[in-house]
C-alpha cells in the first residue's frame, strides 16, 4: 500500500533488491465532446466555449499517479468519431474517461452511442455537481463517462474515479484526506443530494480550521473552483448549513497520505 519515493528506492538497493514487485501506473485516456468546444489560444465564435474538461481530467489523472494523455475532442454527432476513438484509445489504455454528452438532452452523444452497446449503464446519481454519470467498458477495458460542466467534471472525478484509480494501483487510502472545518458562513444544500461546495480554509490557530464557499454552486464557475483548496462534504439528510456548523472538508492540496505519482508495491 505504500508509494514507492526515492526514500523507499534507498532502502530496497540497500538491502540487496535489484526489483520489486508494485502495481503499475494506469495508463488513462481522456476525451471530451461537443460541437462547440474550441482549443485554448484560438479565438470563440458565436455559442463556443474553450475546451477546458479533457486538460483538467488528464492533469488530475496524473496527479492520482496514473499516466494519463488528452485525446482531441470530437463533436455530437452520433455517426461521428466517438465510438472508433474509444475503440482505438482501448488498445493503450487500461482506462478511459469521456466528459459531456450524458445527460437528457438532444446533443448527448456519448450516452446515445454507448448505451446502445449493452456495455455502459447511465444513471442520475443523487449528488451536486454531478448528477448524470455512467460507468461500463469500452471492448473490455472500463470507462467513466462524466459530465460536461467543468466543475461536475472534476467533482465526478474527485468523487468517482480517483478513488477507484488509486485503489486500482494498489494504494492503501485510496480516498483524499479530510479535516474537520467550521462553516463560516451559511449556505443551502438541496434535499436528498450528497453535496460538494468548493470550500477554501482558513487556519483557526488552537482550534479547528474555518471554511467559506468559494464562490456561488454553478458548475460553469471555473474561476470559484480554481480558487478552492478543499471539497465541503454536505450528507443527503442536510439542508442547510449554518455558520458555526462543524462540516467535513475533503483536502484538494497538500495530501499527506500521499498521493505523488508513485506506485504501491
Amino acid at each position: 500500500g505504500t508509494a514507492v519515493a526515492p526514500r523507499h528506492v534507498a532502502v530496497l538497493a540497500a538491502t540487496g533488491r535489484d526489483a520489486a514487485f508494485v502495481h503499475p501506473r494506469l495508463r488513462v485516456a481522456v476525451l471530451s465532446t461537443g460541437d462547440e468546444l474550441v482549443e485554448p489560444g484560438s479565438p470563440l465564435g458565436f455559442g463556443q466555449v474553450h475546451e477546458s474538461n479533457s486538460y483538467a481530467l488528464v492533469a488530475a489523472a496524473r496527479e492520482a499517479g496514473a499516466v494519463a494523455w488528452r485525446v482531441r475532442s470530437v463533436g455530437d454527432d452520433p455517426g461521428g468519431a466517438l465510438l472508433g476513438t474509444l475503440r482505438e484509445q482501448a488498445r493503450a489504455a487500461d482506462v478511459l474517461i469521456t466528459s459531456g454528452g450524458v445527460s437528457a438532452g438532444a446533443f448527448d452523444v456519448v450516452k446515445e452511442v454507448l448505451a446502445a452497446t449493452g456495455d455502459v449503464e447511465f444513471a442520475s446519481v443523487a449528488v451536486q455537481p454531478g448528477k448524470p454519470q455512467g460507468l461500463g467498458a469500452v471492448d473490455g477495458v472500463p470507462i467513466f463517462t462524466l459530465p460536461g460542466n467543468p466543475v461536475s467534471a472534476f467533482v465526478s472525478f474527485e468523487v468517482f474515479v480517483r478513488p477507484a484509480l488509486r485503489a486500482a494501483m494498489g494504494h492503501a487510502r485510496p480516498d483524499r484526506p479530510s479535516v474537520t472545518a467550521v462553516a463560516g458562513a451559511g449556505w443551502r444544500s438541496a434535499p436528498g443530494k450528497r453535496q460538494f461546495v468548493r470550500g477554501v480554509l482558513t487556519a483557526g490557530g488552537d482550534g479547528p480550521p474555518t471554511v467559506v464557499p468559494a464562490g456561488g454552486h454553478g458548475s460553469h464557475l471555473v474561476s470559484d473552483l480554481g480558487r478552492a483548496d478543499c471539497l465541503v462534504d454536505v450528507p443527503e439528510e442536510v439542508t442547510a448549513v449554518a455558520a458555526g456548523q462543524p462540516v467535513t472538508c475533503l483536502l484538494l492540496d497538500g495530501d499527506a497520505a500521499g498521493t505523488g505519482g508513485g506506485v504501491a508495491p
